[in-house]
């Protein structure tokens, strides 16, 4: 099989999701290729009774997770909500391919997603020759998920259009997807839900009607509780990438992880760890996706243009990055940080300077 940059869900844990199954010996919902308590496990990881290791894939609460997947056995969709960064698409991406063995049936929401993306399209070239034929029409990933009995990923919901969002009302309740150019309609087997996530940021783009809300079960994904637990989800996803991108760096060393950790945190909070000193914040999320590409990013800096060990150098530039977003606002939250909380701290002194000569003070 030819490499892949970023192999699909069922694609890299191919093994792990098949020695859950061959272990999986509870009732299995129609058209699911695990139980639901499997893929719990799945997803959080653990040890099978034959002693084989599941690695988490998510890193959070179990009750969260045991009711987005208790909301996917009946017939209510699932609508995953959290600030950027909360891994609201890994996680509907591996419970798809825990659930149905297939991640790829998505809908990216954005301003320019059209209604023929939700329900089915024309290949224009067949229906000037044929008509309207279902050899013309052309299904979306929601048709086909239909037709299949499986689960379809939905995007940044909230990002497309209201009447777009609005596609998907009839497809929830009726479980049907009228195609009147054909007098017909597609009625969806057992195992077809939807998986839909949305960003707490976007609340009020393209706001959900309350007849589409009332479809979704909603699961607020909350930012890691901890600091231990932010930097095991970085440090775990560092490395993945690392090897995956065949980075000549060593793997980052849990206390540059921390650093890094830590300051996103007393940002994103508004005050340093021992609440002592409080922080403007800046206009960005500081997500724990942006603290990975920091990490990432230093260790490709310090495998091609360094010794191989990530340090500080590597880290100052990817961290001036994803902070300043506004060069106004940004650039002084950023500036008062250094100097009353970067400064003072004598172990931070190497990131200090690093970052002075970054932003070339």
């Amino acid at each position: 099989m030819t490499a892949v940059l970023r192999p699909t869900a069922e694609q890299q844990y191919a093994a792990e999701l098949a020695a859950v199954a061959a272990q999986d010996d509870r009732q299995r919902p129609p058209n699911w290729n695990l139980s639901p308590q499997a893929v719990v496990t799945y997803v959080l990881g653990g040890t099978l009774p034959d002693g084989t290791v599941i690695t988490p894939k998510y890193v959070g609460a179990r009750r969260l997770v045991e009711v987005a997947v208790g909301t996917l056995v009946t017939d209510r969709a699932l609508l995953l909500v959290g600030v950027p960064g909360t891994a609201k698409s890994w996680l509907s991406e591996h419970l798809a391919a825990a659930i149905s063995g297939d991640s790829t049936l998505v809908v990216q929401g954005t301003a320019g997603t059209s209604e023929d993306q939700v329900r089915y399209g024309w290949n224009y070239a067949r229906l000037i020759a044929e008509g309207p034929s279902e050899r013309a029409l052309v299904p979306s990933p929601v048709l086909r998920a239909m037709q299949q009995g499986a689960v379809v990923r939905v995007e940044e919901l909230t990002r497309m259009p209201s009447e777009v969002q609005d596609s998907f009302i009839t497809i929830l309740s009726e479980k049907s997807l009228p195609v009147p150019e054909l007098n017909t309609q597609v009625q969806a087997v057992p195992g077809f839900t939807v998986i839909a996530t949305a960003n707490d940021r976007d609340r009020g783009v393209n706001q959900m009607s309350s007849a589409l809300a009332r479809r979704f079960n909603t699961v607020v994904l909350p930012p890691p509780a901890t600091e231990d637990a932010e930097v095991e989800i970085v440090v775990t996803r560092a490395q993945q990438l690392g090897k995956a991108l065949q980075l000549p760096a060593e793997p980052p060393a849990l206390d540059e992880v921390r650093r890094v950790v830590r300051i996103f945190r007393e940002l994103r909070n508004g005050s340093t760890v021992d609440g002592r000193t409080q922080l403007k914040k800046p206009s960005g999320s500081l997500s724990t996706a942006e603290a990975i590409s920091v990490i990432a990013g230093g260790m490709a800096l310090a495998g091609h243009f360094g010794d191989g060990t990530l340090g500080a150098d590597e880290l100052a530039s990817g961290l001036i990055g994803s902070i300043i977003k506004d060069r106004v606002s940004d650039a002084t939250v950023w500036q008062e940080y250094l100097e009353t909380v970067l400064k003072e701290r004598a172990e931070w002194r190497d990131l200090y300077r690093a970052c002075l000569d970054v932003s070339g003070d």
